[in-house]
């Protein structure tokens, strides 16, 4: 997990970053209630995949020549290059996304009974991780 350090000196951050190597860091620490976060991560990876799994487009009729979960026309004479917008085969999935604004609603901590009741859900009920 990477923890982002804001504010003062380059020197002053590496020197509080080194001081929290090895140390146990608690989400406490990390987030507040009513914050709101961005959430960077990798998509499920699935490969190499065809033009019509990956961008769903249209499959050619029976009878086509060559094949028929292809793009048909990839592009006009000139300009003589694809352009970027055609749909072509190629990797799909683990692609880095990047959520912005995801709001933290609580930070609950271990063996709190109550860890997972709301204002309209009163049942006593922890979070199971």
């Amino acid at each position: 997990m990477e923890i982002q350090i804001n504010g003062g000196e380059i020197p002053d951050k590496i020197t509080f970053a080194r001081s929290l190597l090895e140390k146990p860091i608690s989400v406490k620490d990390l987030f507040s209630q009513n914050e709101l976060i961005d959430v960077i991560g990798v998509t499920s990876g699935h490969g190499y995949k065809g033009v019509t799994y990956r961008w769903g487009t249209k499959k050619l009729p029976r009878k086509t020549h060559k094949g028929l979960r292809k793009v048909a026309c990839i592009g006009a004479w000139h300009p003589s290059r694809v352009c970027f917008s055609v749909p072509r085969a190629g990797q799909f999935g683990y692609h880095h996304r990047t959520e912005v604004n995801k709001k933290v609603y609580r930070v609950g901590t271990k063996g709190d009974a109550k860890s997972a009741s709301t204002q309209f859900d009163l049942t006593d009920k922890p979070i199971t991780p």
